[in-house]
């Protein structure tokens, strides 16, 4: 499945230079505002070590990893849902993200100027959310207008009581939101949408309902030993949102760290007593945020990933691979990385019993190994 991951920011809190970083693709990134003007796509191969080991296990000639796709969008700034800068192409673009992931700034520069003349993180985000929230209200009223003329003209037009339910229920819907972001309430809003979603009722596409991470961006200097706990900015972040939402990333350390070879790479790593980069971080928590998993496809040609949301049952992960195999499916061979990884081989691992046959409704768990049999 294809995952995007937006990165939003103010323009000037290393957004370009985390991106560069992240997907090597190279464009600008300069101390002034709007550097990116149309949103920068890059596909970046998730890092999984159980691929490795399995494609060693099975002598595949190819890897085959899941990919994230990294969407680097242009800076915003208040007034953005009006118009301001260049807010509209802003709003438009992150409507296609799975995941927004929002570019704080938590260092200090004197030669790196902010928009606002003054560091503040959470005020950063907060200009952010409200712009979101304010081009959702365009949205939401319009929706309200059509919703109240299909319900008054519901019975010249015969619907059925249960349409006529759900017209109510998107309206309810729609009122609450509503209320939420003229009170300014954010989680409010992401609430809300969770709770009828939950509910298997019709919800609405909203800029200020979707998933979101949070980077913060240190010096180099936080980042060396952890001393980015002792950061106020960062500190005040995760008090707000918690350490599950918040990851401490140097822009400019990953910037460097991304033009070094593998062994170079792993000894800058070590030198600053970092454990995995910040990509790794970051693929990570976009996995967690989403519900995500990571499933494989294994034999002498090639050891593949694929990335497939939590509870999928066996026929929709076998469509991942390929439609005709969902549409033929009749049974998957399964077993898991751990299995296959304890007995050495699929010749062993066959003694063991683990490897079993299961049909449509087996949900798939993260590192399993499937072969799906199927006929069309």
């Amino acid at each position: 499945m294809a995952i995007q991951a937006g990165l939003v920011g103010l323009p000037n809190v290393g957004k370009s230079t985390l991106f560069n970083a992240l997907t090597k693709a190279g464009i600008p990134a300069e101390n002034y505002p709007f550097c990116t003007i149309d949103p920068h796509m890059a596909i970046t191969n998730v890092p999984d070590k159980r691929l490795e080991e399995l494609a060693k296990i099975f002598g595949s000639q190819k890897l085959i990893p899941t990919t994230v796709q990294f969407c680097d969008i242009a800076g915003l700034v208040k007034g953005a849902a009006t118009g301001e800068g260049l807010g509209n192409q802003f709003l438009s673009n992150i409507m296609g993200v799975d995941l927004i992931i929002h570019v704080l700034r938590c260092f200090e520069d004197k030669n790196v100027t902010h928009v606002h003349d003054h560091l503040d993180p959470i005020d950063d985000f907060e200009v952010i959310v409200s712009e979101l929230m304010l081009k959702d209200l365009e949205s939401i009223e319009k929706k309200e207008e059509k919703l109240n003329a299909l319900l008054k003209s519901a019975k010249n037009k015969n619907f059925t009581p249960n349409q006529i339910k759900e017209l109510e229920q998107e309206l309810e819907l729609v009122l609450k939101v509503k209320n939420f972001i003229n009170s300014g309430n954010f989680y409010g809003v992401q609430d809300i949408i969770r709770e009828y979603a939950n509910k298997n009722i019709k919800t609405i596409d909203l800029l200020s309902a979707k998933n979101f991470i949070i980077i913060a961006n240190i010096s180099e200097d936080d980042l060396q030993n952890k001393n980015y706990l002792n950061n106020i900015h960062y500190k005040n972040l995760v008090a707000k949102f918690g350490a599950n939402k918040v990851i401490a990333i140097s822009a400019k350390i990953e910037a460097e760290l991304s033009q070094l070879e593998d062994s170079e790479k792993q000894e800058m790593l070590a030198s600053l007593e970092i454990d995995e980069s910040g990509l790794d971080k970051i693929i990570k928590s976009t996995y967690q945020n989403l519900g995500l998993i990571t499933f494989f496809t294994c034999g002498p040609k090639e050891a593949h990933a694929w990335s497939l949301r939590q509870n999928t049952k066996a026929p929709q992960a076998a469509g991942e691979i390929h439609s005709d195999l969902e549409r033929g499916f009749i049974c998957a061979v399964v077993y898991n990385y751990s299995d296959i990884m304890l007995a050495g081989s699929e010749a062993k691992l066959r003694d063991t019993g683990k490897m079993r046959t299961e049909g449509k409704d087996y949900i798939i768990k993260d590192g399993d190994i499937i072969l799906i049999r199927f006929n069309v």
